[in-house]
């Protein structure tokens, strides 16, 4: 598919066909499109869960009400101890680093024809621990994958944009 096209054309599904699943190769195309992300320093301190059994999905309906149905959730994580400090002592990647992974694995599921939805309204700490995660780990967000029912689309506003003057300076 064309870039252009996938970065235009994919939305935010939010209604999935929960009987529809996806399979192991169309998954295993979209974590090989993170785990090839770039991570500053090649550091690749992100930490990606692929949730399907019905517990675990059930934990994440318990921290949020955004699964939408979907058969498949991406845990995306980082690992708090193993990130490149920026100077200044300010800012860390873990948190660029992880974004890049579910961009490049969101942008991927469209490729292959999979619908998905960036979700962060849930408390981390909270699905971590029902989880199980490792202590040293934060989570970033989770990623829905599955399959739009019919009829389902993007928000009335998906093609509503600023226009590059108002979001760009040339400077």
């Amino acid at each position: 598919m064309d870039f252009t096209e996938v970065i235009k054309n994919r939305y935010s599904c939010k209604k999935y066909d929960a009987g529809k699943a996806v399979s192991a190769e169309k998954i295993n195309a979209i974590l090989e499109a993170g785990r090839v992300a770039p991570t500053a320093k090649n550091l690749q301190e992100q930490k990606v869960y692929v949730i399907q059994s019905a517990e675990k999905l059930a934990a994440v309906d318990e921290v949020t009400p955004c699964r939408y149905g979907a058969p498949v959730v991406l845990c995306v994580a980082f690992n708090r101890n193993n990130v490149f400090t920026y100077p200044g002592n300010k800012r860390d990647s873990g948190i660029e680093d992880a974004s890049i992974v579910a961009t490049q694995m969101m942008l991927a599921a469209y490729n292959e024809g999979v619908d998905s939805c960036w979700l962060n309204f849930f408390d981390p700490d909270v699905l971590k621990e029902k989880l199980g995660l490792p202590e040293d780990e934060e989570i970033l967000m989770l990623l829905d994958l599955g399959y739009a029912v019919e009829g389902a689309g993007p928000l009335p506003n998906h093609d509503s944009r600023k226009p590059l003057s108002e979001t760009v300076k040339f400077i």
